[in-house]
């Protein structure tokens, strides 16, 4: 080799070699037929060239040498070759040493599915391709010798087919018990999702009429689960709302110490010098509290119970007291009152308002805010 010189051009400009082309066509991804290879489309490049995939083919359509008879229903028989089956399936490997046999000939049976989806599955086994359509039209079959034969890719491929439009609400009922079955929790999930949201259109089925008599237990707890998922809604709606309510007493006891320290528009303290280009307010609850303190102040009923309004008021002076950190030089009208008052209140009315302070608290998140540090204080 000969040594590159300081004034080489690779050395002088600092250049970085050339990459290698990529790789030619003989070594493209094997699209043949518009097969699809371990779930999905190819992209790319692969480093198994297409004759060698054609080979795989080849060797499974012309049954060259198979040393192995798979019997299949309405007396179809399938060529294969125990290398290749054992070497892609340990349950097919167990079928096969304790199979019957002819000679070298290995005979085994797969039933119960049809005689094409069983030569699918066996031609996944040699290319891991299977074509579009057959998958389409032999979906389930093939989910279950899947999971029989404990083949993954092929059955996470026929999961997401089905996941991907092949569910519908006349097959939903069928395809989750074959869920269940074939212990695929996903494809169970999506499916109870779509029973529950779809109840009535899905218990008119054929299916489910067939679950009704074949397994009353399963449709007890369809049914049970779906109860329990509209309680659990409810009672999401149910605490949204009650955040919304804390939300808002927080949102008033804040308007309420602006009024009385600040001053809003045309109401505050009777030192407050009001001004005609006065900013606007940023607190929402100010109009509503204002309308609720001029009636306070001027209703003739103003004992509690007397009036709703009024009633409404004192129990928002009541929690501010109960959340000022300080009552000594809070301008909130009574906040002091209502401190001493608090002392004298029964176990039962005390436990109340410290539930009431606590959500309210843990709703806005307020810990170390200066008005109501006392309060977190004390409700923990």
């Amino acid at each position: 080799m000969h040594n590159i010189s300081d004034e080489s051009p690779l050395v002088a400009e600092r250049v970085a070699p050339m990459a290698p082309p990529l790789p030619g066509p003989a070594t493209i991804s094997y699209n043949q037929k518009g097969l699809v290879m371990n779930g999905s489309q190819p992209r790319g490049y692969s480093r198994v060239s297409t004759s060698a995939k054609d080979l795989w083919e080849r060797l499974f359509d012309e049954g060259y040498k198979a040393d192995v008879y798979i019997n299949t229903d309405n007396g179809g028989i399938i060529y294969a070759h125990a290398n290749i089956l054992g070497m892609a399936s340990h349950v097919m490997q167990g079928m096969l040493k304790k199979s019957k046999r002819r000679g070298r000939q290995r005979l085994i049976s797969i039933h119960g599915v049809p005689h094409d989806a069983v030569r699918v599955f066996i031609r996944y086994l040699y290319s891991s391709c299977y074509e579009k359509e057959e998958m389409e039209e032999f979906v389930l079959p093939l989910l279950v010798l899947s999971h029989t034969f404990v083949v993954p890719q092929l059955k996470q491929a026929c999961v997401q087919q089905l996941e991907q439009g092949l569910l519908t609400i006349e097959n939903v009922i069928d395809i989750f018990q074959l869920a269940l079955l074939c212990d695929a929790p996903r494809l169970s999930f999506i499916c109870h999702r779509m029973i529950h949201r779809n109840l009535k259109a899905v218990s008119a089925t054929e299916g489910w009429q067939v679950m009704k008599q074949s397994h009353p237990v399963l449709e007890k707890v369809l049914l049970q689960s779906v109860i329990d998922e509209d309680n659990r809604r409810k009672q999401r709606i149910r605490k949204i709302n009650e955040r919304k309510i804390y939300l808002q007493l927080y949102e008033a006891m804040e308007a309420l110490i602006h009024i009385c320290r600040d001053g809003c528009k045309t109401i505050g303290p009777h030192d407050k010098d009001f001004k005609a280009n006065q900013s606007p307010c940023n607190y929402a609850a100010c109009k509503g509290l204002e309308l609720l303190v001029r009636h306070f102040a001027g209703c003739k009923l103003r004992v509690p119970g007397g009036c709703i309004h009024c009633k409404r008021m004192w129990q928002l002076l009541e929690l501010h007291s109960r959340l000022c950190a300080n009552s000594d030089s809070c301008r909130v009208p009574l906040c002091r009152s209502f401190k001493e008052r608090i002392m004298r209140q029964s176990k039962k009315d005390e436990i109340k308002w410290r539930i009431l302070v606590k959500k309210i608290l843990r709703t806005k998140t307020i810990a170390g805010s200066p008005f109501f540090s006392w309060a977190i204080s004390s409700s923990t």
